[in-house]
Formats: structure tokens, C-alpha cells, sequence
């Protein structure tokens, strides 16, 4: 045999060869786009859930802040009704209780109480709210 027949590939193997060059490109492609498509998948989950957390933490210290002033509201109308309970005591008023300046700040109380609760109820529900279903399906798919 001589040094060209050996380096010339047979009839077979040349198209055997050919054949796996052309489906070579392909597969990359199809790996490539894969890839890139698990990528993409990834970075939109993070983003969705990075975005997700950052409003999630905007809420909740908007309620807090919120709340906080609630709480020196209440305090404050504690202190009217001490103030208001003691002048009234020492002007020898009977029946303080039944007055109608202590039960509108009774009332005011009240109500700054219940708007308190609703605040903290939000704020727990913010802090367990969790990333739409949706944003979680490329992690899954990934």
C-alpha cells in the first residue's frame, strides 16, 4: 500500500465523517441555545425575585413608619386623657368616666388602637408573602 492510499480515507469513512460534521454544528446550536436558554431562565427568576424582595421590603418599612407614627399618636392620646382626667379630678368633677371630652379621646383611642392592629396584621402578611407562582416557573424549567 502506499503513503497516499493509506492517508486517503475509504469510501465509508468519508461519509461516515462527513455526516458527523454536519450534525456537529447542529448539536452545538441546539446545546448552545439550550444553555443560553437556562441562562435567561436564571437571570429572570433572580431578577424577578430580587424585585420581588425589594418591593416586598419597601412595603414593609413604609408600614412601619406608619405604624411607628400611629404608636406616638396613641401615646399622645394617652397622655390627653391622663392630663384631662386629672384636671377634671381636681376640679372635683364625679362621674369622669361619663364626660364627653374623655369619651371622645376614648373614642380616638379606639380607634388609633384598631387602625394599629390592621397595620401589624398587614406587616405580617407582607413579611409571609411569597414570589408569584409564576416568577417561579423558569427555576423550575432550568
Amino acid at each position: 500500500m502506499t503513503d497516499q492510499e493509506q492517508q486517503k480515507p475509504s469510501i465509508t469513512e468519508a461519509k461516515v465523517t462527513d455526516e458527523v460534521h454536519d450534525e456537529h454544528p447542529q448539536e452545538q446550536h441546539d446545546r448552545f441555545k439550550e444553555t443560553t436558554d437556562k441562562i435567561w431562565g436564571s437571570t429572570k427568576h433572580a431578577w424577578s425575585t430580587a424585585t420581588f424582595k425589594a418591593n416586598q421590603y419597601k412595603k414593609l418599612v413604609q408600614k412601619k413608619i406608619d405604624l411607628s407614627a400611629l404608636h406616638k399618636k396613641i401615646g399622645a392620646a394617652h397622655a390627653d386623657l391622663g392630663k384631662l382626667i386629672d384636671d377634671l379630678r381636681e376640679e372635683g368633677k364625679k362621674n369622669i368616666m361619663n364626660l364627653s371630652e374623655v369619651r371622645e379621646i376614648l373614642i380616638r383611642l379606639d380607634e388609633l388602637k384598631a387602625d394599629a392592629a390592621a397595620l401589624e396584621e398587614e406587616v405580617e402578611r407582607i413579611r409571609n408573602e411569597e414570589l408569584p407562582h409564576e416568577a417561579e416557573e423558569p427555576a423550575e424549567n432550568a
